[in-house]
């Protein structure tokens, strides 16, 4: 924890081991920490508070944006504290925001935004604003003159009808035009109907929401497609339009979401580091205050706080905010490398909605439960969620979650993208990062199954097909998953924007490979296999290489590549500076230098405790299967893919 935040939690009680015996944190930690970052960007606000811009590089949209940025996130904090005190404020935070609200509505001030009709992520901002306006009404928009109130209005209706892209970005008009109606200004029903109803084809098996209509699955299901629901039912719940007869439904999906969100919160507190927007960090706890907001029953309240607890102390513990209390762009410490072009030095601020939880009031069953154990720290776990197409598998000995990857890529079937780091490989899990820094984003080697083409780069795997991903018949409880890829090579453009998913460029094309994932606790059986011989005008095949999980040296867990079948060279690779999570990251593989078409290739991949690693699986090829011996004797057989 950093000196600042530890500074403002010694005003508050010792950690509570009885109603917290996980995360020894209350409702008084949460809001010391809000309180905490509440204060440690005020000295960057602008002189009438219109803009906070905190220190650090300008951002991908400039100084003006980074300053709406500031001010808008941050304001979501303040909600929220209002919001669960019931307007008690002793650090006045209703009259210093609602003097932001003047200067920076106003189209003559120095400090005005910039308009959702001059850029667009003035229109994700402006959703921000509208949560909270609504939320604290009585203290801070009622109190508003009307000048201020129509100045409000007319920068919030720049968003009616404007192009919206058709992702996550439809809630940030639902929600505004909802405000707008709610005050009795214009608004557009129609936006709100066609908004909810292609919010609707985002919605996935099992309660998982994709960010659009290509396989995106990452925290924006969460932060964004679960939570916005359960907060613009606040807003719609009592008037005439659609609301209450869509709560049940939503309801539904959030609570099924929750029984998969929480088995993927390692023991430690971290999620997983996939997925583009880490920067936002403790976002990740978001829907499991959403989850005790709309009332959600399929977890148990004190669960919903211990992961939720879990997941915003994980960050407090290890340097965000950091010590003059700011957020910066990282995930512990700042490390720029995990930006996106988008991201400035407000955007971290995105990190509000993990402090949701303080707009309930002290006395919910949320902050009143004695907290549960995390699955992971009950018991080893195995379960496919079908919609990412991920075999997850949980470890109570390390607390480490992972997840092998057989469904998500941010791209659709047959793409030939350059594969992102944050989607496409392997796997994913609490205790590691892809390969972010030290050209992550064009060496596919971390998690990874690649071909090497004459100059020895390796292929991408972006547009591949989802074979199976399933529990296996068997008492180990094993999982098993499978996907076909079109390797292929890509150049980059280099005027290309970065927003976090797989680059487009030249391609060149090979073979197809088939992979195939066998898992059972820490261990992943990965079998592989060249389907044809490169066609006329294809990259000829070169070496075929088996990539590990890539882990700091720092780290007290193990990472292994064991060969198999057919594999005849280790290739360890050791990076300096590639991940957020320590200096030097070292990442085990095997490989073969001339693969044989036709022919599987194995090796088992493993993550976890050194001492739950010394007896490695093996496994025996048949006639069309593969039989997996795992330590402990029990035995899983698939049947491989034609």
């Amino acid at each position: 924890m950093s000196p600042h935040t530890q500074q403002t939690l010694r005003s508050f009680p010792a950690l509570d081991s009885e109603l917290s015996p996980f995360t020894g944190w209350t409702r008084e930690h949460h809001a010391a920490l809000a309180d905490s970052m509440l204060l440690g960007v005020r000295q960057w606000a602008s002189p009438h508070h219109g803009r906070i811009t905190p220190p650090g590089r300008e951002g991908g949209y400039g100084r003006a944006i980074d300053g709406l940025e500031g001010f808008a996130r941050t304001f979501m904090t303040a909600g929220f504290r209002l919001a669960g005190e019931h307007g008690r404020d002793p650090l006045n935070l209703a009259e210093w925001y609602a003097e932001g609200l003047r200067s920076g509505s106003d189209p003559q001030s120095p400090e005005r935004w910039i308009r959702p009709d001059e850029h667009g992520q003035a229109k994700v901002e402006a959703a921000a604003l509208a949560l909270v306006l609504d939320m604290t009404r009585s203290w801070i928009w009622d109190r508003l003159d009307a000048t201020v109130q129509e100045q409000v209005v007319d920068w919030f209706s720049r968003t009616t009808d404007a192009d919206y892209p058709p992702i996550n970005w439809v809630w940030f008009r639902i929600v505004v035009q909802q405000f707008l109606k709610s005050v009795g200004a214009d608004y557009s029903q129609a936006n709100i109907d066609e908004d909810l109803a292609l919010h609707d084809t985002f919605e996935r098996d099992g309660g998982w929401y994709s960010d659009g209509d290509k396989r995106s699955y990452d925290h924006y299901c969460g932060w964004a497609l679960h939570l916005y629901p359960v907060l613009w039912q606040r807003m719609a719940g009592h008037d005439d339009g659609p609301g209450p007869a869509r709560k049940e439904r939503d309801t539904a999906h959030l609570n099924r979401f929750l029984l998969d969100a929480v088995r993927l919160v390692g023991a430690d507190g971290s999620p997983l580091i996939q997925g583009r927007s880490l920067i936002y960090r403790f976002a990740a706890a978001a829907p499991f205050w959403g989850g005790a907001l709309a009332g959600c029953t399929a977890v148990d309240p004190g669960l919903l706080r211990r992961a939720a607890s879990g997941i915003v102390r994980h960050f407090a513990d290890r340097g965000a905010p950091d010590a003059d209390g700011l957020l910066t762009l990282g995930w512990h410490h700042e490390w720029r490398q995990m930006a996106q072009s988008y991201s400035g030095p407000g955007s971290p601020y995105w990190a509000s909605k993990g402090l949701l939880g303080l707009a309930l009031p002290a006395d919910h069953e949320v902050w009143t439960a004695v907290e549960k154990p995390l699955p992971v720290e009950e018991d080893d776990f195995t379960f496919t969620a079908a919609a990412p197409g991920w075999l997850a598998s949980g470890t109570r000995a390390d607390g480490v979650v992972r997840v092998i990857n057989h469904g998500t890529d941010h791209a659709s079937p047959g793409a030939e993208v350059a594969d992102s780091p944050l989607y496409a490989r392997l796997g994913y899990s609490t205790a590691t990062s892809p390969i972010l820094g030290s050209d992550g984003e064009t060496d596919p080697r971390d998690m990874a199954v690649t071909l090497a083409d004459a100059q020895g780069r390796p292929s991408h795997r972006s547009g591949f097909e989802t074979l199976a991903v399933e529990v296996t018949a068997d008492d180990a409880g094993a999982l098993a998953g499978a996907s076909r890829a079109q390797a292929h090579w890509v150049e980059p453009d280099p005027h290309g924007f970065d927003h976090g998913y797989g680059a487009s460029g030249i391609v060149s094309r090979g073979a197809p490979l088939t992979t195939v994932s066998i898992v059972s606790g820490p261990w992943e059986v990965r079998l592989v296999r060249v389907d044809r011989e490169p066609a006329a005008g294809e990259v000829q095949l070169g070496a075929l290489t088996i990539g590990g999980w890539p882990l700091p040296d720092s780290s007290e867990l193990a990472s292994v590549v064991e060969p198999l079948v057919g594999l005849e060279r280790a290739e360890p690779r050791v990076l300096l500076d590639a991940t957020p999570l320590g200096d030097r990251t070292v990442i085990p593989a095997a490989a073969t230098e001339r693969p044989e078409v036709g022919s599987w290739y194995g090796a088992a991949v493993s993550l976890g405790d050194s001492a739950s690693l010394n007896r490695r699986p093996d496994v025996e090829l048949g006639a069309g299967t593969a039989t997996v011996c795992w330590p402990g004797h029990h035995t899983t057989t698939v049947v491989l893919p034609e």
